[in-house]
């Protein structure tokens, strides 16, 4: 049976979705966590030099199957670790922590500093990750031995600074060369302040890096130009920190270079960071009344010369103009923007639409149901995007995406697929904070659940919401997402043979996994399902 077939309007009043989201007025906060990261280098015999980058293992939950530098978190017993020295360039006793609500894309380049223990972080997370460690002086222990140590620290039967206890030497971080400090960005749930330091490390050094334990599963030596080349071709996964450390690298060297390391502002457009994790998509989280936990809505710049863009979606004036002067940099730098797209027509989406029709003077593009919904608004859009629309954005390389109409969430919901890199721009499809609502009537959950279907089929590389990070579990999320619907669907059904029959008879032992104040929504997800129950004559 087809889905339009299975459409009910039995509901007639306003979402309440949509309420709730305007009447968001505070965000969470999120917290950051301080963190290290170490980019061992050495040349070859030409005089090449070469960096060591790993793979993080898929099954990590932050950033999953993405290539970066041995690093990781500060723990609260680094500050106890005897290291011999510090770092250079980055003076210890000055503390600049940011603060919660601090946006990473409008600050300048944060002061280097050196907190406590965050030395002994950084040293600590490169023996786990690789198997090396510089020291005050040379090691008393036998490449086996070596490795013991390194398997009780991860089995965490031993903290790094019990194993140096009984030994003449310390880990040193003298060798150190501070290269950076960078945020994560506020579209994640795990947020860190991360400090990168260089450490020269010859090819003749006794111990070389090895992989070892779950985080990581490939580490290797090559020539940054020849990581930065793989990452044009679309071959890994990379966020803006490595690849400007790897430009840099390629094209100036660990010492000339040092200069540019420590500056992120060439990473920037403007006012806002250049996150660029795919050729072509740049992301621009964006602060928004949106639902908890989630605090920023994601708008993306997608092309390489010609662009789109899409869901502008701020209603703050202040940063509305962020994204305003941001997109005149992108301009500056070659950037065409013709278009302005939309995903669908929620609040948190659209807030920013006029003031960019405005500023930029290009048309408003959408599906005919969310230009219907934006009507009411007073928001008119200036062409129609419909299922199946193949757009070929100029530029090296031009980008050829594909639009689907992918209704569930909302009637005209729409993703974006760029077949040049496999990148699927899924708009509310999936978040990767929190559930996605289907709040009838414009809620429709049989056809959310074939969305989600046809979009698993996509041979997609990488998926990016709307809310959270990209992730590389396709079609694994969408088919838990699926799965997930269904199961609650069958304690629904079972919920409504046993005489309950109304959402808020059913929700207390449907949803008995949520807190009350979750109930609201969770009886508009319990609608969802009776409605499509109904037109699949099941009830």
């Amino acid at each position: 049976m087809q889905a339009h077939n299975l459409r009910t309007t039995t509901v007639t009043h306003k979402p309440l979705y949509e309420s709730i989201l305007s009447t968001q007025t505070t965000l969470p906060e999120t917290k950051i966590r301080a963190s290290a990261s170490i980019v061992p280098w050495r040349l070859t015999e030409g005089g090449k030099v070469q960096v060591y980058w790993v793979r993080r293992s898929r099954t990590m939950p932050f950033m999953g199957g993405w290539y970066a530098f041995p690093g990781g978190g500060l723990s609260r017993k680094d500050a106890g670790v005897q290291i011999h020295g510090e770092p250079s360039g980055c003076p210890a006793g000055q503390i600049t922590p940011p603060t919660a609500d601090s946006s990473p894309e409008a600050l300048p380049d944060l002061p280097a500093d050196l907190i406590p223990g965050l030395a002994a972080c950084a040293l600590r997370e490169l023996f786990e990750e690789t198997g090396i460690l510089p020291t005050s002086s040379p090691m008393d222990l036998s490449t086996t031995d070596l490795a013991v140590y390194r398997e009780r620290l991860l089995a965490k039967d031993l903290t790094f600074e019990e194993m140096a206890e009984p030994f003449s030497w310390q880990p040193d971080a003298t060798p150190l060369v501070f290269a950076g400090r960078w945020l994560t960005p506020p579209f994640a749930p795990m947020r860190f302040d991360n400090r990168f330091f260089l450490l020269h490390w010859p090819a003749d050094e006794p111990i070389q890096p090895t992989m070892m334990g779950r985080e990581l599963d490939l580490g290797e030596w090559l020539e940054p130009a020849a990581a930065y080349d793989r990452w044009l071709a679309g071959e890994v996964l990379a966020a803006p920190p490595i690849l400007h450390i790897l430009k840099v690298m390629a094209e100036h060297g660990p010492h000339r270079g040092l200069g540019r390391l420590r500056s992120t502002e060439a990473a920037n457009f403007g006012p806002l960071r250049r996150i660029e994790f795919r050729p072509g998509v740049v992301l621009f989280p964006l602060r928004t009344p949106t639902l908890p936990p989630a605090t920023h809505t994601n708008a993306f710049l997608l092309g390489r010369g010609e662009a789109v863009l899409i869901d502008p979606a701020t209603p703050f004036e202040d940063e509305q103009q962020r994204l305003l002067d941001a997109l005149d940099a992108a301009r500056d730098q070659g950037y065409s923007i013709r278009e302005i797209w939309l995903t669908h027509h929620h609040s948190d989406h659209i807030g920013a639409v006029e003031a960019v029709r405005r500023h930029l003077d290009i048309p408003v593009l959408a599906h005919a149901e969310t230009g219907r919904l934006l009507s009411s608004r007073g928001i008119s859009i200036d062409g129609e995007l419909f299922d199946g629309q193949r757009v070929v954005l100029d530029g090296a390389p031009p980008l050829s995406v594909t639009v689907h109409h992918t209704p569930g969430h909302a009637p005209g919901h729409l993703c974006f697929f760029d077949d040049t890199f496999r990148t699927l721009i899924a708009g509310d499809l999936i978040s990767t904070l929190s559930t996605i609502v289907i709040d009838p009537p414009e809620g429709n959950m049989h056809d959310y659940l074939e969305s989600l279907e046809r979009m698993a089929a996509l041979d997609a590389r990488i998926v990016f919401p709307s809310h959270g990070p990209g992730t590389l579990e396709h079609p694994e999320k969408m088919d838990a997402y699926r799965s997930h619907r269904l199961e609650r669907e069958s304690m629904v059904l079972e919920a409504h043979r046993s005489g309950k029959t109304t959402p808020s008879e059913m929700v207390a032992e449907v949803y008995a996994d949520v807190p009350p104040f979750v109930h609201p929504i969770a009886m508009r997800q319990i609608q969802a399902h009776l409605d499509r129950l109904r037109a699949l004559g099941q009830i």
